[in-house]
């Protein structure tokens, strides 16, 4: 038995150069020329706009009453530790606080079916307001966000890590969370947080 003749894989063409000399001269790649910096012409540079709001970090658009955007699982969670939503933010923020609602995370409480009601009747809540969404689709999270970025004014009610480490890049925008059985809040000017039992 003679010895089999393996194909060799990935062989490639060897190919001449453009540059070669070989190449009549008219069908030979041009070298490029360097364009020679003019130094008396001003540098355009891109500076991100920050919001006349925003004091450094001190949002000045926040203040009582305070509008809390409420998120899916934050209602939940509630439910879970036993809190009231609006009498629990009062004790946080010692101010009078009102819970607001988008479509979206309202049609995502509606998804999750029977097993959920209790937070759906809660987020039908009269003391709760809502908002009305324009942008296509149900994604509750892009939506906060994008709602958080263009207006200032609101602290984000949510226990989601991913969205939490989404809007902490947002610049003067309060994150309130459950920790221990009580709402805390994060990155507020006047942190007064939860009262210690």
């Amino acid at each position: 038995m003679g010895k089999q003749k393996t194909k060799k894989f990935a062989a490639m063409k060897r190919m001449i150069s453009p540059k070669d000399n070989r190449i009549k001269e008219k069908d030979r790649a041009k070298p490029k020329e360097k364009k020679k910096k003019d130094p008396s012409l001003l540098k355009e540079r891109e500076v991100t706009k920050y919001p006349s709001c925003l004091f450094f970090q001190y949002n000045t658009q926040l203040g009582p009453p305070y509008h809390v955007l409420v998120d899916t699982n934050f209602i939940n969670f509630s439910i879970k530790a036993k809190l009231d939503i609006v009498q629990s933010m009062m004790d946080c923020l010692y101010a009078k606080c009102i819970p607001c609602i988008t479509d979206c995370v309202m049609a995502e409480i509606e998804k999750l079916g029977m097993k959920y009601r209790v937070a759906l009747r809660i987020s039908k809540d009269p003391r709760f307001e809502r908002f009305p969404c324009t942008h296509k689709g149900t994604y509750a999270d892009d939506c906060l966000v994008q709602r958080v970025t263009q207006h200032k004014c609101y602290i984000l009610a949510t226990v989601d890590r991913d969205l939490k480490r989404r809007v902490r890049k947002i610049p003067g925008v309060p994150i309130m969370y459950i920790s221990n059985h009580r709402y805390n809040i994060e990155r507020m000017p006047d942190d007064f947080g939860a009262p210690r039992v």
